[in-house]
């Protein structure tokens, strides 16, 4: 059974910063989606087993680094200037493979989610 435990979620002010952790309990490639209210997941961020290919939604790329640390079976996403309408339940998931993916529905695991509240 793969767990996913998300943790770094807050409230900020706009222009600052979070960093969000995924804890995996398998090595897989991750990635970061987001729900708003009223609206639809969306993909954020992925990246690859290996963590040598990276993906970027055109919202984020720029402001938001998808990295991870495989000793620690860790995925992070460090959120920089971040803007109000960044707000969503951000969750990780993780896709059997080595290869990133943009599509919600490629990916076979998923955790609780995190609340990431940004203030204008």
């Amino acid at each position: 059974q793969v767990q996913l435990v998300e943790s770094g979620g807050g409230l900020v002010q706009a222009g600052g910063s979070l960093r969000l952790s995924c804890a995996a309990s398998t090595r897989y490639a991750m990635g970061w989606f987001r729900q708003a209210p009223g609206k639809e997941r969306e993909f954020v961020a992925a990246i690859s087993w290996t963590g040598g290919n990276t993906v970027y939604a055109d919202s984020v790329k720029g402001r938001f680094t998808i990295s991870r640390d495989n000793a620690k079976n860790t995925v992070f996403l460090q959120m920089n200037s971040l803007k109000p309408e960044d707000t969503a339940i951000y969750s990780c998931a993780a896709r059997i493979g080595q290869l990133t993916s943009t599509i919600l529905g490629q990916y076979n695991y998923w955790g609780q989610g995190t609340q990431v509240t940004v203030s204008s």
